[in-house]
């Protein structure tokens, strides 16, 4: 589920990028790639960075958003009770880094990203019918590092600085749709008068 979400919005930003950029010569204007990758070569890439000239989408964390989980083990379905875990949800944290040959270049379709998650923070079935299936609801907010944080992400990754911006994706769901039993509903509780006879 979490790679059919990333790849999700790496195709509509891609689709932006290119349009707002004018990108027209097939290449992608936004891929889904881990940042911490370098290059052998260490005079690879744009400016010695080991990393193609691009933009990057990279999970960087997960956690677990506890108030939407929900603590019964089991549902309803008809006449049944199936007995099953309760689904997770989680909250993705995602960096969109820039690493053109241009510094200028970077910071203007570093500017995009946000203007297009500016536009549309939303995602739903209803507004994009392309949502991956099981996804109700996408919500990316803005999600601000203080100095410190920042220098231990990038410290974690293992590269230089890139003009980058982090959002917070709200909710994915997961979910494995094993059943541990099940059992019929109690449809009426009664009271069996011959045992009340013989206290």
């Amino acid at each position: 589920m979490i790679e059919l979400v990333l790849n999700f919005l790496n195709t509509k930003l891609d689709g932006y990028l290119r349009l707002k950029q004018n990108i027209t010569d097939g290449t992608s204007a936004i891929q889904l790639a881990n940042i911490a990758w370098n290059d052998n070569d260490p005079s690879a890439g744009v400016n010695g960075a080991g990393l193609p000239s691009n933009a990057f989408i990279t999970l960087v964390n997960i956690e677990e958003d506890r108030i939407s989980k929900s603590p019964e083990n089991y549902v309803r379905k008809d006449n049944t009770t199936i007995y099953k875990n309760p689904r997770i949800h989680l909250n993705l944290y995602v960096l969109f880094a820039v690493n053109l040959s241009s510094y200028t270049e970077s910071l203007k379709r570093l500017s995009f990203i946000i203007r297009f998650f500016q536009y549309q923070n939303v995602f739903t079935p209803l507004g994009s019918p392309d949502l991956p299936l099981g996804v109700e609801k996408l919500i990316l907010d803005l999600h601000t590092l203080s100095f410190q944080d920042m220098n231990n992400l990038w410290g974690i990754l293992g590269s230089k600085y890139l003009p980058s911006v982090m959002y917070k994706i709200r909710t994915i769901t997961i979910s494995e749709e094993f059943v541990q039993g099940d059992a019929p509903l109690v449809q009426h509780i009664g009271i069996n008068d011959q045992s009340l006879q013989n206290l």
